[in-house]
C-alpha cells in the first residue's frame, strides 16, 4: 500500500548540479521512521514513471534542479499552476519528459494527488561530472529544512 505521501528526488547526478533533487532525496531518506507516512523516492532522470509514483497518493512533493533565470543556489516554491514550462525536448530519450506535462496526463487520468509542491534549484553548474558545486552544497541545512515543512505538517 502506497503512503499518503510521496517525497521525489529528480535529476541526474552525473550532470553536476542538475542532481540536485537526487542528492536531497538522498538526504531525506535517513527520515523515513520519523515520518512512517512519508515515502522517500529517488525518482532519477524520471520520465513517465513520476506518473506511477505520484498515483494514489494524496500528497507529492518533487525536487529538482530549475532553470529559473535566478542566482546559483536560488530555492523557489511553485504548484504546477504557477509555472509554465519552457522546456523543449529532443525526444532521443524515454527518460526525457516534460514534468508538468506528466502532472497534466495524470489529473487526465484521475490519478493525480490532491495536493503537488514543486521545488526548483538554480543550479550554478550543469554538465559532466558529479558533486554539487558549492552555491548548492552550501545550501543543504536549508533546502532540506524548507523541503521537511512540506511534510511535517
Amino acid at each position: 500500500m502506497k503512503k499518503p505521501t510521496v517525497v521525489l528526488g529528480l535529476g541526474n547526478p552525473l550532470m553536476r548540479d542538475e542532481g540536485i533533487g537526487v542528492f536531497l532525496i538522498q538526504r531525506l531518506a535517513r527520515w523515513v521512521e520519523r515520518y512512517p507516512s512519508v515515502e522517500f523516492i529517488d525518482a532519477g532522470t524520471g520520465g513517465l514513471s513520476v506518473l506511477h509514483l505520484i498515483e494514489g497518493r494524496h500528497r507529492a512533493v518533487i525536487v529538482d534542479c530549475a532553470l529559473m533565470g535566478e542566482a546559483p543556489g536560488t530555492l523557489k516554491r511553485f504548484t504546477p499552476e504557477d509555472v509554465r514550462s519552457t522546456k523543449v525536448l529532443a525526444h532521443q530519450s524515454l527518460h526525457e519528459t516534460d514534468l508538468l506535462r506528466v502532472i497534466d496526463m495524470a489529473r487526465e487520468l484521475g490519478q493525480s494527488p490532491a495536493d503537488i509542491v514543486l521545488f526548483g534549484i538554480q543550479p550554478a553548474v550543469v554538465g559532466p561530472g558529479q558533486g554539487l558545486s558549492p552555491a548548492l552544497m552550501d545550501r543543504i541545512d536549508d533546502y532540506i529544512s524548507i523541503v521537511a515543512r512540506e511534510f511535517q505538517a
